[in-house]
Parts: structure tokens; sequence; C-alpha cells
């Protein structure tokens, strides 16, 4: 039996997604707060199994605090490796609390065919996203392979990914993600694609067009950037270093059909429109820039390893600084999403049945060593182009809110004449 108060049919009545957001809050604040009490150790193999379960009825409980929605259990996955992760990442349990909790959950609408709801915290560090309950077991079996990525390179496009969750109630299991936020609301986004590096349908509908802040697909980043966008020699080849060590990852765990991210802010235009970089695009409030470590684009690219040492500004707000062929200034916000696809059987029937139709080599789905190289080819060739010309930066040192609202003008001293 479906309970309307969770079902995803019912969500775009007000109340009952206000629901869901209370009872995710609800519990994540419960079982953060819970896990405080337990001691800091190493993470043990064991760990990335364990499942912890906490019954919340709306009357309350001997452990657990009275609320208005309906009774609900709330399961945390793996809760002593994603406190690692946190660490790892420089979260303190008071901050993720705070994000979290604190303030009511911005509701998202999600571009993509998934189904999947997106929420975002109102200080534009997380994101939390449904999942099916394929993609969450993914995630579990990933883990142990996740964690020895992390602590040998921290610093990568890859989601990073803070808890795991699920919601029951009525019969109906609702699963959680939390993880960073790639494209922060403190930067307007004048476009925004989702790459994957194949040509098969991957043109943006005449309905998403019409949305005020479109995504749009390959073919149409080709059409509206044919030369690419240009960093300076040092930045590019950070970033295909990146890229392709974060895609090898990714074909050894057979995975397949992620996108690229990619926001791009154009400093000119921003300028024309009167507009500054920490203009907030929904709501009107300006978040303060990202606390997180390795969580901008500029840091998620160094090379060095060395977090003291993020090259991350004040004024570009963790943007990559970038360039048109026409020398349009741009800031650049990028990540990799959606991995938690495997190149499973019902996959390669999908690549296989297409390959018979179309041309298999410009299809989304395909083996992971192929999908890979058409990635990166697709990345270091179309999307990312480089420069001799070097553009200057400056040294990292915190955000404030004061720092998101320094004018556009003031930026243009980013990049040399």
């Amino acid at each position: 039996m479906m309970c309307p108060m969770f079902s995803f049919h019912f969500f775009p009545i007000k109340t009952t997604s206000s629901a869901l957001k209370g009872a995710i809050q609800l519990g994540i604040g419960y079982t953060v707060g819970n896990l405080t009490s337990k001691p800091d150790r190493d993470v043990l193999m064991q760990d990335f199994y364990v499942v912890e379960s906490v019954f919340l009825p709306s009357e309350g409980s001997n452990l657990t605090p009275a609320h208005h929605y309906p009774d609900f259990r709330f399961k945390t996955y793996a809760p002593l490796a994603f406190r690692y992760f946190r660490d790892l990442f420089g979260i303190k349990p008071d901050d993720y609390l705070y994000s979290l909790v604190n303030e009511p959950l911005i509701e998202l609408t999600n571009p993509g065919a998934s189904g999947s709801l997106f929420y975002l915290t109102s200080d534009d560090e997380f994101i939390i996203k449904t999942v099916q309950h394929k993609e969450a077991k993914f995630l579990q079996r990933l883990l142990p392979g996740y964690y020895m990525n992390l602590n040998q390179n921290p610093r990568t496009l890859l989601p990073k990914f803070y808890g795991l969750y699920c919601i029951q109630s009525g019969g109906i299991n609702i699963r959680l993600v939390v993880m960073n936020n790639v494209l922060p609301r403190s930067v307007k986004m004048h476009y925004k694609y989702d790459l994957k590096g194949s040509t098969y349908k991957r043109r943006a509908s005449r309905k998403e067009r019409e949305k005020s802040c479109p995504t749009y697909k390959d073919l149409d980043f080709q059409d509206m950037h044919e030369e690419g966008l240009y960093f300076d020699t040092e930045t590019y080849n950070n970033l295909m270093k990146t890229l392709q060590r974060d895609c090898r990852v990714l074909e050894s765990f057979k995975i397949m059909d992620y996108s690229l991210l990619l926001g791009v802010h154009v400093l000119d235009q921003s300028h024309r429109e009167g507009g500054e970089p920490g203009q907030a695009g929904g709501d009107g409030r300006r978040p303060v820039g990202q606390r997180v470590l390795y969580s901008t684009a500029m840091e998620s690219i160094q090379g060095d390893g060395k977090a003291a040492e993020a090259l991350t500004t004040d004024d570009t707000m963790g943007g990559i600084p970038a360039k048109t062929h026409k020398e349009e200034k741009l800031l650049i916000f990028l990540g990799i999403i959606d991995i938690l696809q495997s190149y499973r059987f019902i996959k390669k029937l999908e690549h296989s049945w297409k390959a018979l139709v179309y041309d298999g080599d410009t299809v989304s789905v395909h083996r992971p060593g192929f999908y890979a190289s058409r990635f990166l080819k697709f990345m270091s060739t179309r999307v990312f182009r480089k420069t001799q010309r070097k553009f200057a930066r400056v040294r990292h040192k915190c955000l404030s809110a004061a720092a998101v609202v320094v004018h556009t003008e003031n930026m243009s001293r980013l990049w040399a004449d």
C-alpha cells in the first residue's frame, strides 16, 4: 500500500513535499546527533555494510521527539564510513547538522528523466537526491573502493558522498543520498550543460529550452560554443589529468552513462546586466561561499594535494577562470554526476538494441572502457582547450558573505589583458 504523504506521485501537493523534507531533516538530525557519542576510530571493512535503523512515531518515544509527520522508520547506511568521508572533507558534525537541519530545504526542479527529487540546503553546501533501490545498493558496494580512491586522492571531480539514508513509511521506501553541490546558487549560471560525449538524442528538448535556466546537452554545446572554452595551459593540464584519473576509477568499477555537469558564468554579460557574481538565482538571498574542502571546481583540479594551497579566490567563488575564442571572460563550475550506473545486463542489452538501429558509437549507453575514452576525447578536444596565455590568479582565502557581493568589474584583474 502506498502512503500518499510520501508517494512521489503526490509531490506536487505542497504539504506532502513539506512533510518529506521535514522527515528528512528530523531523521538526519537524530542519527547524526546520535553518532557523536560513538568514539572516533579507523574504518573497518564491516563498517561499509552496517545499517542502523530507528523508528520515529509521530507521538514520540523515550528516544525520539514527537513530530507532525506520519510515523516513519529512518535507516542510516554505513554511518561510521560516511562520518570518515565527512571528516576527510573538513565537515564538522555541527556544521553538517546546521546546514541540513537548521533551515528549510529548497526543492529544485529536475532536468533529467530519472524522476529523482532534489533538495538543496539553504547555505548552498549540500544536495539531497532521491535514488532508486538499485542505485543505493550500488553505492553501498562502491564504498570500499570509494574509500580507497579518496584516501589516495581527495581532489576529484567525482561526486562527494556525505550520507546514504532511507525513509520507510506506509509500505514505501525513499532512499536519499547527500552529496556536494556542483553549481552554487550564489553565482548566476548563464549556460548549463549535461555532457556525455555522445551525440544520439543529445540535444535539449523544446520543453527544456523554454525553462528560465535550461540544461543543454552535447549537440547544443557544439552549436553554442563551437570553438570550446579556453583555459591557460596549467589549468587545462590539471583539469584533464583529474578527468583522466576519475574516468580510470569509473572504468575500474564498470561505471558508464555518467555526465559532466558544466555551469558557465559569463562575466561580461553579468556586467552588462548590472548583476553581481554573488547574486543568488532563486530567492534573492546570497549564501556565503562553500566551506567544504575540495568542494569547488578550482580546488578539485589542483594536482599538488595540499589542502592549504587551494587556488580558489573570493572573487571567483571557486569557479575556474576561462575565456571564449572571442575573449569573453568566464567562470566555469563543473563536476561529474550520475555515477551510480553499472554496465550490467540491462545496459548491455540496451546498447546492443540501439547499436542495431543507430550508430553504436554515438549512443550514450556503452561499455565502460569505450565510454570513458569517448568522454575524455570529447572533453579534451571539443569542450576544453588550452591557450598559451596565462590567467592571473590570487591565492586562497576564506570566503565570506562580504566577498559574495563583490562587483563583477572587480574581477577583471583576474585575467591578463
